[in-house]
């Protein structure tokens, strides 16, 4: 399901850059294999790499840092699809016997090892929502790596100080609470800064306007055609980047056919906007949509393969075309969606939607199958 995280206290406006550079850092270090330590709202911390950069090494020295055991914190889906448990939280914190080890903690986060894990004896909790574990894999969806973290608890006498002992060993001190709020602060940060004519064709008059939170992430596009007027609805796209659809042209799924689709229908009533939405693969990024096309390959569906990965079905969110709505000064809009949890979503987030305008497109051999499971699973209307 379509994620909203509008229930989310706001931080105060004078720590937004603060917390933001402290994420934006820990994910540059979780890409590179390096490890941070992550304060949960609790008081606990734990000291956390992806799963993605371990090693033999890197997971004795992580013991050896934090003076605890290794242990493998994935998402509660993973957690099913191993029938390891079914918690009821969102994150599942466990170990093994014997000791985890780096080989066994890439099988256990990583479909696509076909991992025999019959013969390990595995023990495991619930983690809470706002704990160090939870916001450690919160951290590697964020980096849009697999949604899988090892975590030491920080127990050595020397962390009394956490923020010096952070310090001392070099390491990204981050508090939970900064975790969860992240995408909504990026978001409430938006801001216009650049804009030019672009002329495209079979719509000439068309106006490429990119937005930016102010921790200088990815930019959020708006392709305005025409001259639309804020004072009645306006005919509106949302649209995910699509790296192999939009720009390769992939016959695997129909938003190429969305994209162009969509300038197409709005140049010919003369007006109206596209937001171009950085969120590729419904929000766990293009590498880990490579994998899903691995698993489908393999017979899965596209929601089943998203959540043998660990992910939810659909991991975007919708506060940053809001924020964009705003700030072009646009007040309702037309939505040209099939997707009803993409209308949910975006009324959620404050957006007043006058319309559902139909956007659905013929299938293909190759794409046939993603599109009945849309439909079927998850309430497409085709």
């Amino acid at each position: 399901m379509v994620r909203s995280t509008a229930d989310i206290l706001e931080i105060p406006a004078s720590r937004e850059a603060l917390s933001l550079l402290s994420i934006d850092r820990s994910l540059s270090e979780l890409r590179r294999g390096r490890f941070v330590a992550v304060r949960g709202t609790n008081g606990a911390a734990c000291l956390a790499q992806a799963v993605e950069g371990v090693t033999p090494e890197s997971l004795k020295n992580l013991t050896l840092s934090a003076g605890s055991a290794a242990l493998l914190s994935i998402t509660a889906r993973r957690a099913c699809v191993l029938n390891l448990a079914r918690p009821k939280g969102q994150i599942f914190t466990l170990g093994t016997v014997p000791d985890l080890t780096a080989e066994v903690a890439l099988q256990l986060a990583d479909p696509l090892q076909n991992a025999d894990i019959t013969s390990l004896n595995v023990e495991g909790r619930e983690t809470g929502l706002y704990d160090s574990e939870s916001a450690a894999v919160t951290l590697t969806k964020l980096a849009r790596l697999l949604p899988a973290a090892l975590t030491a608890p920080i127990t050595v006498n020397s962390a009394d100080d956490l923020a010096a002992w952070a310090a001392r060993h070099d390491l990204m001190l981050i508090d939970a609470g900064d975790v969860f709020q992240y995408q909504k602060t990026a978001a409430r940060t938006l801001r216009r800064v650049s804009a030019a004519k672009v002329p495209l064709k079979g719509a000439e008059k068309t106006n490429v306007i990119a937005f930016r939170p102010r921790d200088g992430g990815l930019e959020h596009l708006a392709i305005v055609v025409g001259e639309p007027k804020a004072d009645k609805p306006v005919l509106t796209r949302i649209h995910s980047e699509c790296f192999t659809g939009d720009l390769l042209g992939s016959l695997r799924c129909d938003c190429g056919d969305q994209l162009r689709g969509a300038i197409k229908e709005i140049s010919q009533i003369g007006e109206g906007v596209l937001l171009y939405l950085a969120q590729e693969g419904r929000g766990i990024g293009l590498v880990n949509k490579l994998r899903a096309y691995e698993l489908q390959d393999q017979g899965l569906d596209t929601i089943d393969a998203n959540e043998q990965l660990g992910f939810d079905a659909d991991e975007r969110i919708y506060l940053p075309a809001a924020q964009m709505l705003r700030l072009l000064g646009f007040n309702s809009i037309r939505l040209m969606t099939n997707n009803p949890i993409k209308f949910e979503a975006l009324v959620a987030c404050g957006v007043t939607v006058e319309e559902l305008v139909p956007h659905a497109f013929p299938s293909n051999k190759h794409n046939e199958k993603y599109l009945k499971t849309k439909a079927n699973r998850s309430g497409h209307m085709m």
